[in-house]
C-alpha cells in the first residue's frame, strides 16, 4: 500500500473586485466568527523559464503571511486536488444584475 500523500485544496475566493486563486495545504473555519483561515499556502516550483507575472505577484503579496483569515461570504469554491497547480489573480467579471443580499452581524 502506498502512503496518502497530503491533501493539497484550491480556494476561490473574491477580494476587491479580484478573484484570487490560491493553493494551501490546510484550511479550516477561524474562531473569528465568520472566517475561514488559510495557512501553508503554495505556489508551484520555478523549473520553467518562463514566468507567470500572475504567480509572482501573489507570491510578493502572500510572502511572509503565517496565516490568512478569509470572509466566509467572499469563498466562491474550495476544491481538494491532486496536484498543484498555478495561482492567479484575475477580475471578476460583472455581466450580472445580482447582488448579494447584506447579512447583518449578529448581536452575541
Amino acid at each position: 500500500m502506498s502512503k496518502r500523500e497530503p491533501a493539497i485544496y484550491k480556494v476561490i475566493f473574491l477580494n476587491q473586485g479580484q478573484v484570487f486563486e490560491l493553493y494551501a495545504k490546510q484550511i479550516f473555519q477561524s474562531d473569528l466568527w465568520g472566517f475561514l483561515e488559510i495557512e501553508e499556502i503554495v505556489f508551484g516550483e520555478r523549473s520553467q523559464l518562463l514566468v507567470d507575472p500572475g504567480e509572482e505577484k501573489l507570491k510578493t503579496q502572500f510572502e511572509g503571511v503565517v496565516r490568512s483569515f478569509v470572509p466566509l461570504q467572499s469563498i466562491v469554491r474550495i476544491d481538494e486536488v491532486e496536484r498543484l497547480g498555478t495561482a492567479k489573480i484575475s477580475e471578476a467579471k460583472g455581466g450580472g444584475n445580482v447582488m448579494p443580499f447584506p447579512l447583518p452581524v449578529p448581536e452575541r
